[in-house]
């Protein structure tokens, strides 16, 4: 029997029928669509790290009684770091079983999938889109510890050298401030460095390193907006208007 007959007689004998096309078609539309949705998670997860770099001040903290490395690993965002391997693995694995995605090596489809993430994480950043997405998440997950929540543990240890609320008011050379837990402090500021953008009056809220001298006071050295370089005021929890 030639081997073409007993290809047919196998076929039939098994009962074995073509696959409809239409399956291909939602098969690809399906690996597609996950490509995609990967990606697109991935971004979100890259600018939510983004997020969490620009709210730190490596320059500030340089000053301060802890290494930069130990201030690194208290804020490092890992939830999201882990979110974003994970999709980006999911989008290689779409990517690959696609039609004709055998053929890309696979370094080279690492490059181009995280350079998509990383393009549309960062665009989604600059737009402010990871501040949201991070207190949404912050709120709803309970186990999940928000930025913010890093930032006060972070800049509310005084014995520490770190201090951070919201002016009350001014007088002179002090000005009294109010902690994210609610206590009073009198802050004096007459040598303490701070850019132009940082408004000493009541409603700013600051982040300070310097040094506590009694229960109440502390003497600031440097002083920073909350909420990063070029954001202060409504950026910092607790916001009274």
């Amino acid at each position: 029997m030639k081997r073409s007959e007993q290809l047919i007689h196998t076929i039939r004998e098994q009962g074995i029928k073509p696959v409809p096309k239409r399956y291909y078609i939602l098969k690809n539309a399906l690996l597609w669509g996950g490509f995609a949705a990967a990606v697109l998670l991935g971004a979100l997860a890259f600018s939510v790290i983004l997020f969490s770099i620009q709210q730190t001040d490596f320059d500030l903290l340089s000053h301060a009684t802890h290494s930069k490395p130990e201030f690194f690993l208290s804020i490092l965002p890992f939830f999201w770091l882990a979110v974003l391997a994970v999709f980006l693995v999911l989008a290689m694995s779409s990517f690959r079983n696609a039609p004709r995605g055998y053929k890309i090596p696979g370094s080279r489809l690492v490059v181009f999938c995280t350079a998509l993430s990383i393009l549309a994480g960062t665009a989604f950043f600059l737009a402010g889109g990871a501040q949201r997405l991070e207190h949404t998440f912050g709120i709803h997950v309970s186990l999940y510890e928000s930025m913010q929540e890093k930032k006060i543990r972070l800049w509310s240890m005084p014995h520490e050298g770190y201090l951070s609320g919201e002016i009350l008011s001014v007088k002179g050379e002090t000005f009294t401030l109010r902690d994210f837990h609610q206590k009073t402090w009198t802050i004096r500021f007459a040598d303490a460095f701070y850019p132009p953008m940082v408004q000493i009056e009541p409603g700013e809220q600051v982040k300070m390193t310097g040094k506590m001298t009694s229960g109440d006071a502390f003497n600031a050295e440097q002083i920073r907006p909350w909420g990063g370089m070029g954001q202060h005021r409504g950026n910092g929890p607790g916001r009274r208007d």
